[in-house]
């Protein structure tokens, strides 16, 4: 029988008791263990970065880790964004502006995004992509995922009136014919 390690984890605010196999990653406990399967299971070579969480607040792919060298670390997966029944305004941007498709990266993106607005509440859009640049989709070509990461940095900041420009909902304006 293959070592194993019994740790608490911190994820969410909440302390987790887990025993896992000692050579198992963050990704497998959190999944398999934890039963946080927002997480999602990718490449597990930290080339798609569908496995990113917050691990005290920085972004980290979680098929690199190894869970038992987080005894006290603060984690935070994409289960832990809401507040109760309040959406995280990531997440409401990301909805509301068609940002995720078939969802699969959208758990480690929305986390890379988290840990952007924490570090640089108003992110230029270079930020934005050089902060996402890590995490691959198959489906959407980004443009709407940096808008909604624009829009919910507004949200955060305060600004309630936050809205897409007009142009990502409707394409840029048809030029007057002369």
């Amino acid at each position: 029988m293959p070592d194993t390690t019994a740790l608490t984890l911190h994820v969410n605010g909440e302390d987790l008791q887990v025993v896992f196999p000692t050579h198992h990653s963050l990704l497998e406990v959190l999944r398999e263990r934890c039963g946080l399967t927002g997480t999602k299971h990718g490449c597990e070579l930290g080339e798609c970065g569908t496995c990113m969480v917050l691990v005290d607040g920085m972004p980290i792919l979680s098929c690199l880790v190894l869970a038992a060298e987080l005894n006290e670390a603060a984690i935070e997966t994409v289960e832990g964004l809401q507040e109760g029944a309040t959406l995280h305004p990531l997440q409401v941007t990301f909805a509301d502006l068609g940002a995720a498709q078939c969802g699969y990266c959208t758990p480690g993106i929305l986390m890379a995004a988290k840990a952007l607005l924490a570090s640089s509440p108003e992110p230029t859009r270079d930020q934005i992509r050089s902060a996402l640049a890590g995490n691959l989709c198959r489906c959407t070509g980004y443009h709407m995922i940096v808008e909604a990461v624009e829009v919910a940095a507004a949200l955060v900041r305060g600004d309630t009136d936050a809205a897409p420009r007009r142009e990502a909902i409707y394409g840029a304006a048809v030029p007057d014919e002369a």
